[in-house]
């Protein structure tokens, strides 16, 4: 064991001063923040200093009046001049015609009865004034529920909206059913879901370097070198701790940017306390779980690659196995307990992701379903451990040739 943790290290300081995952490492936060920021410096909709003021004309005829200047001075972002008037309409729109950024709307009982309020505007005005008009819609709204006698709570129900409940029809007892929203926002375990699927495919891609890793060691015959201090399956195992080190340093380093913009950014989720609860530990051991599928796949098979320019067939689709729960995205964001999820969730190279996904978009989980599929993930890995031991003993000592399907079935029979 004390052989493996030397390789880990040796692996792992090897990585991570190489000035490829250095640039990738801080790049790609770079990046993200270029997309964040680049649009709103274009469209300046982050800073209401330098917006336009956009003057607006109200001739109130049903006394919303008072609710209305509410909500738009409650609203810091709102760079409107709101003006109520009496005036005759036609005077107003002349002058709407001579300037820019100004609208006329007249809130009458014609137009509440047919829930469509006419707005006039000049030829330029700011742009997004007609997003925000949407917000006068509450108070309209609100005035329509009082003129049909609704009390409060009716009134709450009506603005509530309504959800869709997918229940299977052979579990009728209350306590058994498992609740499926069709609001992806629904469930309390969205955040959690999000960060364990970066987790995942960002330590799995990172192990996806030990398949290159192995074949440029066998050509380059250092394998051969170290093999001469230590085991095969140290080697092997050595290869996986340090990879998964690298992977987890490298995620560490984005998260650390991305959530703290994420929760900036999007205020009306609280992404700290929604992400510190207990299921994300569930989920990140299925994340390190699936890291160890693939990580023991690409270390066995990439010692029987002589050299990585001449792979066959055979070794590049072990290669897009990582991408094989892409197949099954629709189908669960559809119905998150349906049948193409349930299968998901059972073949090994997909339930990493799969899991994570339902997890994230369940609002109650099926505890027997999922406990199931994690023992059958575990000793996937465990027997992937082995197979891939078998693999590596042998095919990091042969050189000359990629190993054919038929010579590594040879070596897992042996």
């Amino acid at each position: 064991m004390r052989n493996t943790w030397k390789v880990a290290k040796w692996e792992y300081k090897r990585n991570v001063k190489n000035k490829s995952f250095i640039i990738s490492t801080f790049l790609t936060p770079v990046i993200i923040l270029m997309f964040t920021f680049l649009p709103v410096l274009f469209s300046g909709s982050d800073d209401s200093g330098n917006e336009e003021t956009m003057k607006v004309y109200i001739q109130d005829e049903v006394g919303v009046a008072p609710t209305v200047e509410t909500l738009v001075n409650s609203q810091n972002s709102l760079a409107w001049d709101l003006e109520f008037t009496q005036e005759d309409q036609k005077s107003i729109l002349s002058s709407i015609e001579e300037n820019e950024n100004q609208a006329f709307l007249s809130i009458t009982e014609d137009s509440i009865e047919s829930g469509v309020v006419e707005v006039y505007t000049s030829e330029e005005v700011t742009d997004s004034f007609f997003n925000q008009l949407q917000l006068l819609s509450q108070p309209i709204q609100a005035y329509q529920f009082e003129q049909l006698g609704l009390t409060d709570s009716q009134i709450q129900q009506v603005a509530a909206g309504v959800s869709f409940e997918t229940l299977d029809a052979t579990e009728t007892s209350s306590e058994n059913r498992v609740v499926e929203k069709s609001g992806l926002g629904e469930s309390g375990h969205m955040v959690p879901g999000i960060v364990s699927l970066i987790v995942l495919f960002a330590i799995v891609l990172t192990g996806m370097m030990i398949f290159q890793s192995a074949s440029q060691e066998k050509k380059e015959k250092v394998s051969e070198i170290v093999l001469s201090s230590l085991t095969p399956s140290d080697l092997m195992q050595g290869k996986i701790i340090g990879y998964f080190g690298v992977g987890l340093s490298q995620v560490f380093i984005w998260l650390s940017f991305g959530i703290p913009l994420a929760a900036w950014r999007i205020e009306d989720v609280a992404i700290v306390d929604n992400l510190l609860v207990p299921e994300l530990l569930i989920m990140m051991l299925i994340a390190i779980l699936g890291y160890l599928l693939f990580a023991a796949l690409f270390v066995g098979f990439g010692s029987t690659v002589e050299d990585i320019s001449s792979s066959s067939n055979f070794q590049g689709v072990l290669m897009m196995l990582p991408f094989l729960p892409l197949v099954f995205i629709q189908p669960i964001l559809i119905s998150p307990n349906g049948l193409a999820a349930t299968i998901g969730s059972f073949i090994p190279f997909a339930s990493p992701a799969v899991l994570i996904l339902r997890m994230a978009l369940l609002e109650e989980w099926p505890w027997m379903e999922f406990g199931l599929a994690v023992v059958v993930l575990t000793l996937s890995v465990w027997g992937m451990i082995k197979l891939s031991g078998k693999i590596f003993e042998v095919g990091i000592l042969l050189y000359g040739k990629n190993a054919t399907p038929k010579e590594i079935w040879k070596w897992i029979k042996a």
